[in-house]
């Protein structure tokens, strides 16, 4: 009888026997399945709280200086020499993007570099009895703000926040130390962005539908709707995907929340104050023109004579670079006191880019210092 050395259990496995293959892939299908399904889960849950839990904060400490109807003054630093104004965009998102992140704020570049007294204008969402509210109410709310703060700043509109302190300059040129304009629409006929060709394409009447919609205000949601429509591929597949491939990166994940928490949730406008704009600043242009009535007072842009920095996204497709640097030709501010500078980039990149504050607002905090 042939003698046969024992089976070592090291060396057999049903996996070695080819009747049991199908069982073998199956159970190894059931495994990837219960994966995939814990994956699924994971990834439906963080939509739910990106898209319904999640709020905004401001990143860095402040102090509420004042509660107003159409805005909280946030209060940072320490008292100093004259006052840094950052005047938030009004434009459907909160004043976050000033006060992003812990090592990606605005707010903080400016304290880290030279400027000791920053104050931020936290404009508040638009209730039902704010529906009438005009750009003289959060105008004549900007001189208190300012008024408070000693009566004369260092003033840096954002966006939308950069006309109302362009308006804020012609109007009380005395208030207003140096004037920075970030990403601004100062001359709206400017350029060839898609936000002009919409609002010239677009009869008033559409806007004031959509205000009718919204029971007098401009809701904040339809607003987000049109910027995504903007890049529907991008927010309606790639932010999707790219998250479902990511789900389990908590660093990835942590910065998805620190966005979205943002943009996710815009604010209301009153009806009256969007009409006005839409139809005074961005069809009419009367800001550039000289034609823009504020608080009692046709305003001429040629009254700002303090020193002015412009700064532009080379690929912003909100506001047109022209449109900023364009304000050059309109402000009474010497040539040689007049900065103007475009860097890589779009709109919101400007104020809350990682690669914007660390390579170019520090620069703008030390010139606003210098003056």
């Amino acid at each position: 009888m042939e003698n046969r050395a024992p089976v070592q259990p090291s060396s057999f496995s049903l996996a070695s026997i080819p009747a049991f293959w199908p069982v073998a892939m199956a159970a190894s299908l059931a495994t990837e399945g219960a994966e995939l399904y814990a994956k699924n889960l994971k990834f439906v849950e963080e939509e739910i709280r990106i898209h319904e839990d999640l709020r905004p904060e401001l990143a860095t400490p402040n102090q509420v200086r004042l509660d107003l109807r159409t805005m909280r003054l946030r209060d940072y630093g320490r008292p100093g020499k004259i006052p840094t104004l950052v005047d938030a965009p009004y434009a459907g998102h909160t004043a976050v993007i000033a006060d992003y992140h812990k090592g990606q704020s605005l707010i903080e570049t400016l304290l880290a570099n030279g400027i000791a007294h920053v104050a931020l204008t936290d404009w508040k969402s638009a209730t039902p009895d704010m529906k009438d509210l005009e750009i003289d109410n959060y105008l004549a709310e900007l001189v208190v703000a300012i008024d408070d703060l000693g009566g004369r700043v260092n003033l840096v509109g954002l966006c939308q926040g950069g006309w109302l302190s362009a308006m804020l300059a012609a109007r009380f040129p005395e208030k207003v130390h140096s004037l920075v304009l970030a990403g601004a629409p100062i001359d709206t006929d400017a350029g060839d962005g898609p936000i002009k060709r919409m609002v010239h394409a677009s009869p008033q009447s559409f806007y004031q539908e959509l205000v009718a919609l919204g029971g007098g205000l401009m809701q904040g949601k339809f607003m987000l709707q049109g910027w995504k429509n903007m890049h529907p591929r991008q927010h309606y597949i790639r932010d999707h995907v790219d998250l479902y491939e990511h789900i389990d990166d908590p660093a990835y994940v942590a910065k998805e929340e620190t966005f979205n928490s943002w943009y996710e949730n815009p604010i209301d406008l009153p009806g009256r104050w969007y009409l006005q704009v839409i139809q005074q600043l961005f069809k009419e242009n009367r800001l550039a023109k000289g034609r823009f009535v504020g608080l009692g007072r046709t305003l001429d842009l040629r009254a700002i004579v303090c020193p002015v920095y412009l700064l532009a996204g080379a690929q912003d497709d909100i506001t047109a670079p022209e449109q900023v640097l364009d304000a050059a030709k309109y402000v009474g501010t010497p040539k040689d006191r007049i900065v103007q500078k475009t860097v890589p980039g779009g709109h919101i990149g400007l104020f809350m880019g990682a690669r914007t504050l660390r390579d170019h607002w520090p620069l703008i905090a030390r010139w606003i210092a210098a003056q």
